[in-house]
């Protein structure tokens, strides 16, 4: 089966050893990923990009405003007090509502919030369970639960930066520019496929865990390819049980 070239990630965790550019050297954008490599499509580089840091705006509102205002709160001490692992561990336990020293993902998605007082999706919730449960005990600890949350900010960081309206969403052309950021150099019509199948609300745009889930998805799927396609060609011939041990591997 023969594929058409694809967009480009690299290392996806935050503070890793950088690559080996692939293609046309971009500027890095602020990302949780590091460097990355060009891999797609030829497009033209971002040298001159620059950026946004829109500020974040605090929200407030009904039951589930007190939610998120007690979210943001908390990542401010997480952030700014010299007893940060005792203010998380204030919220970890918060939430840890059976007292079990360990979160479900039940219990996890209490604890992550969008900036629209949301929980975040259960998609990218089990996603997180999945990447940070090292112990693979189906709960979250609170040796775990430090390093999600550390990442979890990372991304949020990165996602106001590309918030450029400070909408609380990505649209298309944010995501775009996002992508190009990251060095994928991916379509138009893949960028709207995503947005499409991302957009939880109908309104053209997706979430701040959407666009973590979309962020992470394409990377580990484009990761699997590039196992493939070791000539870095951008297109690879593989058989049918491999393309099902490829799909099943990244869900």
């Amino acid at each position: 089966m023969a594929y058409n070239q694809y967009g480009q990630y690299q290392q996806h965790q935050p503070h890793q050893q950088q690559q080996q550019p692939y293609g046309q050297q971009q500027q890095q954008n602020p990302n949780p990923y590091g460097q990355q490599q060009a891999y797609g499509q030829q497009q033209q580089g971002y040298n001159n990009y620059q950026s946004p840091a829109p500020q974040h705006q605090q929200l407030q509102g009904g039951q589930h405003g007190n939610q998120y205002q007690q979210a943001v709160n908390y990542q401010q001490q997480y952030a700014t007090q010299s007893s940060a692992e005792s203010s998380l561990r204030q919220y970890f336990d918060t939430v840890d509502t059976d007292r079990s020293g360990q979160l479900s993902t039940e219990e996890l998605q209490k604890a992550l919030i969008n900036g629209d007082w949301s929980p975040f999706n259960y998609e990218t919730v089990r996603l997180m369970m999945n990447m940070f449960d090292t112990d693979n005990s189906g709960m979250i600890n609170f040796a775990e639960f430090s390093g999600l949350w550390k990442y979890i900010e990372d991304w949020r960081a990165c996602f106001r930066a590309f918030d450029q309206d400070q909408s609380g969403s990505i649209d298309f052309n944010e995501l775009k520019t996002a992508m190009r950021s990251f060095r994928y150099n991916l379509s138009d019509e893949f960028l709207r496929l995503l947005i499409k199948k991302y957009d939880r609300n109908g309104r053209g745009d997706v979430s701040f865990d959407n666009f973590v889930q979309i962020a992470v998805t394409v990377k580990s799927l484009t990761d699997a390819f590039m196992r493939i396609d070791r000539e870095g060609k951008g297109y690879a011939t593989i058989g049918y049980e491999q393309f099902l041990e490829l799909v099943v591997n990244n869900r």
